[in-house]
């Protein structure tokens, strides 16, 4: 995929895997919730038993919320982490089941995107010979990168857009992702019921690889942060009588605060046409996301890629006419997307 041979880092391929890889049940994202919580203790293998404690507890947390985790009819496993939540069984009956039935799939399916396997594995399968999995030094140097601090949002971010998916059952109708600007929030609408589902900066970070998305410097989800992220419309605020649906995911990237409101930032003037370029790929990663970007962007920009490029031409043309300017800043970073 073109999102980590671009730029081949350990932080793109895990990130390739949590946004782009097959989704038919919520147990990859419970799997990397899981690996995060480890705790070194001078051993790589990893026992199922020590395992299976934070994989369950996450998937009991998201069942709060979501009783949809899975898109089958049924499982066993499911059941066993709902009876949990009510009380009907104990924390050692809920491990002892999540050993049994709860990694059947996962572990086997966590390394493959697109129908393949990724070129970088973080752990090796060892349940026959070990009853565990071993971790990989790609694991290890992962948790040593700046980005990963990110990946705790991000995962979560992306599990609660799968969700949301699911819950409206978006095979027998386009869902619509829309954005709040007051509590910087994405949210869709059930019945005329407004959900609320993850933090916008959470949701778009992993697609621009913990980036801003028009210098390139590092960013970061954690409030505080001197590169805390804003979040900023390509297609500035001032243009809305002209574009339509401006507060569109389509619309909306994070910056850092250099560049959107920094001594040289971008303010009311439109991006270039080299970062409207930017700003497809950026869209098309969306696309290819699936559950449920993809149906947003299809649902705001087109159906075709052909009909997407020429939703933000027209978006783009109509904005110059009475913005004016055009804007570009100097690159922080390597060009990564």
């Amino acid at each position: 995929m073109r999102f980590y041979q671009v730029e081949p880092t350990l932080e793109n391929y895990w990130r390739g895997i949590i946004l782009f890889g097959k989704n038919v049940a919520s147990y990859k994202f419970a799997l990397a919730h899981a690996l995060y919580d480890l705790k070194p203790d001078g051993s790589d293998l990893i026992a199922l038993e020590e395992l299976a404690v934070p994989f369950s507890t996450h998937l009991c947390r998201h069942l709060k919320h979501a009783p949809k985790q899975i898109t089958s009819r049924s499982s066993q496993f499911i059941t066993a982490c709902t009876q949990f939540n009510s009380g009907e069984i104990t924390r050692d009956e809920l491990t002892a089941i999540t050993v049994r039935q709860g990694f059947n799939n996962v572990i086997d399916a966590f390394h493959n995107v697109n129908q393949g396997e990724i070129e970088k594995r973080f752990f090796i399968d060892e349940r026959k010979t070990h009853k565990g999995i071993r971790m990989t030094d790609n694991f290890y140097n992962l948790g040593e990168r700046l980005q990963y601090r990110n990946f705790s949002f991000e995962t979560d971010a992306r599990w609660n857009l799968v969700e949301q998916g699911w819950a409206m059952n978006i095979s027998s109708h386009l869902i619509n992702v829309e954005y709040d600007d007051d509590d910087q929030m994405l949210f869709s609408r059930n019945s005329d019921r407004r959900v609320a589902i993850s933090s916008c900066r959470d949701s778009l970070n992993g697609y621009q690889k913990g980036r801003c998305f028009y210098c390139f410097a590092p960013i970061s989800l954690q409030a505080g942060d001197d590169t805390f992220a804003d979040v900023d419309h390509f297609i500035p605020w001032k243009a809305r009588g002209q574009v339509a649906n401006i507060d569109g995911v389509w619309n909306l990237v994070l910056a850092c605060k250099e560049c959107n409101r920094g001594g040289k930032g971008k303010f009311a003037q439109l991006p270039s046409t080299r970062l409207l370029q930017r700003l497809r790929d950026r869209n098309e990663y969306f696309i290819n996301s699936h559950l449920p970007l993809r149906e947003t962007l299809i649902r705001q920009t087109g159906t075709t890629q052909a009909l997407r490029n020429t939703f933000l031409n027209d978006s783009w043309n109509e904005a110059i006419k009475i913005l004016f300017h055009q804007w570009e800043p100097i690159a922080q970073g390597t060009d990564t997307f």
